[in-house]
């Protein structure tokens, strides 16, 4: 009967943390489309509204360690709640902003509030979900992203057209307040496990254990690595194939998503395809799937097509995304619920720092060779590298000991 129950209350969890991660996306992407729009209305310039849409991860970024930090501290139920109604709180005020100044402080709060979410919702599912499932539901939440960003586009645009950016703004952050009300109701957690959260602020986070692991300096590498394929192509892909391939995404604007879907199918099948097939050699795949990408983001760079290059390119994201996914979910086994928040804090903090390098790098690059792409692309594949070669560097050993170690902590409880 417990298990059942337990069973339930998992799939809650990850229902209520998947649409928390959309509604996160459609969020974040909002000011993307509207950036024109908020130019205008307070005259602002290209290059100032390139510093206004930095903002937000510039604090999003530097918030991923303290908000590990925070979950391991204070529990993830509060600290989700407390991130999600401090980015609806300041998407609402988004709306608000009378000036560059506002807007800008506005931004870097609402990065600040959403950048303590993802080693929250992360560390819930290990919470919630059997050992035996970590794997699989881990990567299946990260598949939420795609997903985010693949709607996200097809929701912020109709709003912004009908209601204007201001109210655009207010109309989404208010459906986060009504979810985190929602969610507050629906994982409330139980009268024991509220009163074992309080004893369990006195235990301190064991900083020295985390710091001084070098496992989670290798994942912060695959990390580090496959996001600067991610954010590198996400960033400069458009620009790439209209200014040097002559190709217009107006004409192909059905593919446009194709890579997101791919991305995201990579995301839910991971967690399966590492333990049914990799179990034992979980470094294997995690090397297997970023050389794949690696060598198909190459063959994107060599074609000569418009099919040739997107189809490339959907490549390159499924099998980068199946790496990614498997990096976390390989990572869900290996630490124990009480360090997990600060320890995967420190590793998803590899991807937000290359999502801030990869497209300055791109753009000095692309600059310094008078707009030929080819230096650009070394440099992406150079960072795929990092992520084979830190992920071969994983000592199998190790994964094995902890897992068993983890499994047997586990059946004692």
């Amino acid at each position: 009967m417990q298990k059942t129950k337990t069973t339930a209350r998992a799939r809650r969890t990850f229902i209520m943390i998947y649409i928390a991660y959309i509604i996160c996306f459609i969020d974040r992407s909002a000011i993307s489309i509207a950036l024109s729009y908020i130019g205008k209305d307070l005259h602002l310039s290209t290059a100032t509204l390139g510093v206004v849409a930095s903002a937000f991860f510039f604090s999003y970024a530097l918030m991923q360690i303290p908000g590990g930090w925070l979950t391991d501290k204070f529990g993830t139920y509060r600290t989700i709640i407390v991130a999600i109604s401090m980015w609806s709180l300041f998407t609402v005020l988004t709306g608000f902003a009378w000036s560059l100044g506002a807007l800008i402080i506005i931004r870097i709060l609402f990065g600040i509030g959403e950048g303590a979410y993802p080693s929250a919702s992360l560390k819930q599912i290990t919470e919630e979900f059997p050992y035996e499932q970590r794997s699989a539901a881990t990567s299946s939440t990260i598949s939420s992203n795609y997903v985010g960003a693949a709607i996200a586009p097809m929701i912020v645009a109709p709003f912004i057209a009908t209601l204007g950016w201001r109210a655009a703004f207010h109309t989404m952050g208010i459906i986060g307040v009504i979810f985190v009300i929602v969610y507050a109701l629906v994982l409330r957690p139980k009268k024991q496990v509220q009163r074992e959260a309080v004893d369990s602020k006195i235990i301190k986070v064991p900083w020295k254990d985390v710091l001084t692991n070098r496992m989670l300096w290798q994942f912060f590498l695959v990390v580090f690595g496959l996001s600067v394929v991610t954010k590198g192509l996400d960033s400069w892909m458009p620009t790439y194939l209209l200014q040097a391939r002559h190709i217009s995404l107006a004409g192909i604007a059905w593919m446009v998503p194709m890579p997101s879907i791919a991305a995201g199918v990579g995301s839910i099948t991971s967690g399966f395809i590492l333990t049914k097939f990799f179990k034992g050699h979980e470094k294997m795949m995690l090397a297997l799937t970023s050389l794949c990408a690696t060598g198909f983001m190459f063959g994107m760079y060599l074609s000569t097509s418009v099919m040739a290059v997107i189809g490339f390119e959907i490549m390159t994201y499924f099998f980068k995304s199946i790496a990614f996914a498997g990096t976390f979910a390989l990572f869900a086994q290996l630490v124990n619920e009480r360090e997990y928040g600060s320890a995967v804090g420190i590793v998803n903090f590899g991807g937000q720092l290359a999502g801030f390098i990869a497209p300055i790098v791109i753009g000095y690059l692309v600059t310094m060779f008078k707009g030929s792409y080819s230096a650009a692309f070394l440099f992406i594949v150079f960072a795929a590298a990092i992520a084979f070669i830190s992920s071969l560097s994983i000592n199998s050993k190790k994964i094995k000991e902890q897992q068993s170690s983890m499994l047997a902590s586990k059946m004692e409880v």
